[in-house]
């Protein structure tokens, strides 16, 4: 079994000059540092999926897509054993483009651990709340920590152009207790941790 702890960072925006580059960049560093992690940055630009059509459930298909994009998504899902999901919030509610990604597949989400990462309206929280029902629907197990930017904070981080600047995300650490990323990361390891020795893989 892999020691490692495959943890995949979905941008769950593909609209022009979204914001969400930024967090998933920071979130992706600052993974790097931490031991027995390895960390992948899922750009859904990368994946232009269909909109859902198929007659039959990803469920049925046996991880056997039509659609070449479809199963290169599929490979990369199947491959993680955790997954944090930066999602905007559009109308009180998440993008369509995520939500298609997700319905995509099905067995691959399973029995894996999911955290998020939300801005918007709210600090991105109703958009959370929707995404904890689908996962659960997916048999994939929310952390109950999440991390959440407004309105405020997201212009104040857009008024700089370095898109990796750690510093602008200071205050999202300290603003809920020592260090909210670190204990938002911790809580994540550990549910993957106990779920991937339960899977066997």
């Amino acid at each position: 079994m892999d020691e490692k702890i495959k943890i995949k960072i979905i941008l769950g925006s593909i609209r022009q000059g979204r914001f969400c580059e930024r967090p998933a960049k920071w979130i992706n560093d600052e993974l790097k540092n931490w031991s027995g992690v390895d960390v992948e940055l899922l750009d859904l630009k990368d994946y232009p999926m269909p909109f859902f059509d198929s007659a039959i459930s990803p469920s049925m298909m046996n991880r056997k897509y039509p659609n070449e994009t479809v199963q290169k998504w599929s490979d990369k899902i199947n491959e993680g054993d955790a997954f944090i999901i930066v999602s905007p919030e559009y109308n009180h509610g998440y993008s369509s483009v995520l939500k298609n990604a997700l319905d995509w597949t099905s067995p691959e989400w399973a029995k894996k651990a999911v955290g998020f990462v939300s801005y918007g309206s709210a600090g991105g929280a109703r958009a959370i709340e929707q995404l904890r029902e689908i996962v659960i629907e997916l048999q994939m197990i929310p952390i109950k920590k999440s991390i959440h930017m407004s309105w405020d904070f997201i212009a104040k981080a857009l008024n700089n152009k370095d898109i990796s600047n750690a510093e602008l995300f200071t205050p999202l650490r300290t603003s809920m207790g020592p260090d909210h990323l670190a204990a938002f990361v911790e809580d994540l390891l550990w549910m993957s941790k106990a779920l991937k020795a339960a899977r066997g893989t």
